[in-house]
């Protein structure tokens, strides 16, 4: 008997987005990146399309970490002390697709650096790579609200992904990407419902549904990363049956998440039993990483580069197979 493959067939499409802006269309980039535009679940080509493969971005902070892992620590502390040196490290080393720029330096409880300061580091990493970027504020509300919108304006017309709406704390950087040309990041925690709240909340203030992408707060491997997976297998699910305000595409801060997770830093002292942490964290990486990409995730953020090397080699060969 002759087997038949069962093939679902889904309404809708998760919609198209496109970040950076070459100097054709009136930015400085070298390159874009698209995401999105899926008609089927991750890498199941026969049964839809999935145009645009996922894309490997590298985290760069303002600011050197008060603590790292050692292997971060071999294989960033170079760099760490100099955005853009970093920034350049990761496109020419690593082949990132985007800069993945966070200001953790304007936190009030770091280094409570001013929207100029902040301002400046954005176009000194500008100048220093070609890539995309995405531009990323210090977690806190209220200092967020200062230094964006004068990010934002530093890098006007380069279409950058600027984050992060949440749900009690939007107005600010969505008027900001709606002023300056920008997309935006909108964040929940874990939570499909909230998450379609934000989207709802930012698009009544006028923002195109084609200028978002999602972020759920992700956990790492053995930390909430089964939860996070369901969420983003929901939320993939949900846009392919037609959801308008759950069909923008996804993005998932790995690197932040997994070497949270005492497995991936823990000293060999400690573990021995675990292996030789210059290889356990990396690993414990691009694992989680490797999992939010069958989630449905576009944008995986990434610390190791050889974690993002493993990916992007994963990567290769799914969208290989599709082809």
């Amino acid at each position: 008997m002759p087997f038949e493959m069962p093939v679902e067939k889904w309404a809708s499409t998760v919609n198209e987005v496109t970040i950076g802006a070459t100097s054709e269309e009136g930015g400085t980039r070298t390159s874009t990146v698209t995401v999105g535009g899926d008609t089927t679940l991750p890498f199941l080509d026969f049964e839809g399309k999935s145009p645009n493969r996922p894309v490997v971005a590298m985290e760069v902070l303002d600011m050197p970490p008060d603590e790292w892992p050692s292997p971060l620590e071999d294989a960033l502390g170079k760099v760490c002390r100099d955005p853009a040196a970093w920034a350049r490290m990761c496109v020419d080393e690593v082949g990132a697709d985007l800069i993945c720029l966070r200001l953790v330096g304007a936190h009030p409880e770091r280094g409570d650096r001013s929207p100029e300061e902040c301002a400046e580091t954005v176009k000194t990493v500008l100048e220093a790579v070609g890539v995309p970027l995405i531009i990323w504020g210090c977690g806190d509300a209220d200092k967020d609200n200062e230094i964006m919108p004068r990010c934002s304006e530093a890098a006007a017309g380069e279409n950058c992904l600027l984050g992060s709406a949440v749900q009690d704390n939007y107005k600010t950087i969505t008027a900001a990407c709606m002023a300056d040309g920008h997309k935006l990041i909108t964040e929940a925690p874990l939570d499909i419902n909230i998450q379609k709240q934000v989207n709802i909340l930012t698009t009544d203030m006028g923002l195109d549904p084609s200028r978002i992408i999602m972020y759920q707060s992700t956990g790492g491997l053995g930390y909430g990363m089964e939860y996070a997976y369901s969420i983003m297998e929901r939320t993939r699910l949900a846009a392919l049956g037609g959801d308008k305000m759950l069909s923008m595409p996804m993005l998932a801060q790995v690197g932040s998440e997994a070497w949270r997770a005492k497995e991936a830093r823990a000293p060999e002292e400690e573990a021995p039993q675990w292996g030789p942490v210059s290889e356990r964290g990396v690993i414990w990486e691009a694992t989680t990483a490797n999992c939010f990409l069958h989630g449905g995730t576009h944008i995986l953020v990434m610390w190791h580069p050889r974690a993002a090397q493993l990916l992007r080699k994963t990567i290769d060969s799914l969208v290989s197979q599709e082809s």
